[in-house]
């Protein structure tokens, strides 16, 4: 952590150097010293020093400055850092305007000048006023920094793409914060557009894209050759897997993320049927393991970068990026998982990040304390989510289609779901409808068997139904069934197949395009398979390796 500051200012250079000197002899172990030759200077270090989150213990200003007296700067410092101690540095004719600014800016002390000898005159002072301000002192965080509203659905993306990526950050309700009020405010018309994302160099981006976000925090977003053995597309679990025995195994290999490492899987808030983990773990942590355990063997991962079309060229499969370029490889595996569905009712749109979300949203969990939450789904996600949010809402309720979680779910997770307090499940019932202006207020539930309608406030919706394969950027290429999964060939011969062997177990329809996981047609939509498959893949890929 950076030192707390003591910041000096006067005009004149001969008492502000001696000031310096003084505070430098004494305090400079524990402080760092910043000095300004006027207010207004004074003013715009304070506002980057703010931006970049450091601390400011001590302000001691002389009274007697052109253009800005001490207590004209002291009152605006105030607003900067309220809790820094105010010395007001003055001649004795000014021993009025000292004693007026006790009561104008809670003035802490006025010293006379001369202050010598500072043993006597200047250190106990500073000292004892040094030691109270420690006592109350608390470190500010010195992460990233987001600043927005509480429904901002730009804010809540922002948010969601720093937690999944990993990147610890703080959250800043400019609504309920003073601390953000003061930081929007000492910006001025550079902070018009929310949210903010603060950075700890002091530098700002104002409503970011990921990618601006990826790029200024030191993730990969281009690859770094225009060749590799393998590419992977999806940072999934099947995805990821195959990173680590690809690259182990010595293949030159690049994984494509469109969003964050650990696709759906990393949403979720507690995983406890994954074989060598008997007290579970998150999504999070798997993923995290995974992105090291692959890094470490040399594996490239671009995030985010979005893969958006692939085509043939002799033996090179070629992958186009949403920033146009392309690179290429020998042998691409598709492991792109799949996405919630969304629920098609009138104005839920509009509150999606905004009181609405899909998947478990682990950002959100804290906002929801003491609320009423909703869950739309019966599956494993969506009883690990329910789990999750029950230890801060106030009540829990899953709304199920079908007539038990029997049907969608694994019986440990029924078990605690019927053991926690909080947690409701309403069965056969379905959402028809959402209410709220700037976030959501409230949702009309329906059953389902007799058609009865019901309004109910609502602190939060949380969806969790169906899959939805992410394959249009494959279409017209690789062969997909009527829902958009990627279909196997293996033990068939498709139509246009140039070789005269048969493709390999999870080979597509193209020689050296793969598949694994939950995209493709028929998948075992468990974590453990798809870590399975994207292992499994790399033995097949090396044998089409062999034969080019």
């Amino acid at each position: 952590m950076a030192k707390p500051v003591l910041f000096t200012i006067d005009d004149d250079p001969a008492v502000l150097n001696a000031v310096e000197r003084d505070l430098r002899k004494q305090f400079g172990r524990d402080y760092r010293i910043l000095k300004a030759d006027s207010g207004a200077a004074a003013l715009e270090s304070l506002k980057q020093l703010q931006q970049r989150s450091e601390a400011v213990a001590l302000f001691l200003a002389d009274q007697r400055m052109p253009q800005m007296t001490g207590v004209q700067f002291l009152e605006q410092a105030r607003a900067l850092y309220p809790d820094a101690k105010r010395v007001l540095l003055t001649a004795y004719a000014d021993t009025e305007a000292a004693i007026n600014a006790i009561n104008r800016v809670a003035l802490d002390y006025y010293l006379m000048k001369p202050w010598d000898p500072p043993e006597e005159r200047l250190y106990p002072v500073l000292q004892d006023l040094l030691d109270d301000w420690l006592a109350a002192f608390r470190p500010p965080f010195e992460g990233i920094r987001v600043i927005g509203h509480r429904w901002s659905p730009a804010a809540h993306h922002i948010k969601d793409f720093l937690a999944r990526n990993q990147i610890p950050y703080q959250w800043l309700d400019v609504e309920t914060d003073d601390q953000a009020r003061r930081i929007v405010e000492s910006l001025g018309s550079e902070a018009a557009q929310l949210p903010l994302v603060l950075f700890p160099d002091g530098s700002h981006l104002a409503q970011p894209k990921n990618v601006q976000i990826a790029e200024k925090i030191g993730l990969k977003t281009r690859a770094g050759m225009p060749f590799y053995d393998l590419i992977i597309v999806g940072g999934g679990p099947a995805g990821l897997a195959a990173a680590v025995y690809g690259a182990s195994e010595g293949l030159r290999t690049l994984l494509i993320e469109k969003d964050a490492p650990g696709g759906q899987a990393g949403t979720s808030s507690r995983i406890e049927n994954y074989l060598g983990f008997p007290v579970g773990l998150s999504g999070a942590d798997l993923a995290r393991r995974a992105v090291a355990q692959a890094s470490r063997f040399g594996v490239e991962i671009l995030t985010p970068a979005e893969a958006t079309g692939i085509r043939l060229k002799d033996s090179y499969r070629i992958v186009t990026l949403a920033d146009g370029s392309e690179v290429s490889c020998h042998a691409l595996l598709i492991a792109t998982g799949v996405s919630y569905r969304t629920l098609d009712i009138p104005g839920l749109d509009a509150l999606t990040g905004a009181g609405v979300y899909y998947g478990a949203a682990i950002t959100e969990a804290m906002s929801c304390r003491d609320k009423d939450v909703f869950i739309v789904g019966g599956g494993n996600s969506a009883g690990q989510g329910a789990m999750y949010l029950s230890k801060y809402a106030r009540s829990v309720t899953m709304l199920v289609r079908r007539e038990s979680l029997a049907d969608s779910m694994s019986q440990y997770l029924i078990d605690q779901i019927h053991a926690t307090p909080n947690i409701a499940v309403r069965t056969r019932a379905s959402v028809v409808g959402v209410r709220g202006a700037t976030g959501l207020e409230s949702i009309t539930l329906c059953n389902d068997a007799t058609g009865q309608e019901q309004t109910v406030s609502a602190g939060a919706l949380f969806v969790f139904i169906g899959a939805q394969p992410r394959t249009d950027w494959v279409a017209g290429v690789v062969e997909r069934d009527e829902y958009g999964f990627i279909k196997l060939c293996a033990g068939t011969r498709p139509k246009g197949w140039p070789l005269e062997r048969l493709p390999y177990l999870l080979e597509t329809n193209l020689p050296g395009i793969f598949v694994a996981g939950d995209v493709r047609e028929q998948s075992m939509n468990r974590i453990a398979s798809a870590v399975g498959e994207g292992a499994m893949a790399i033995y097949f890929i090396h044998q089409y390796l062999a034969t080019l």
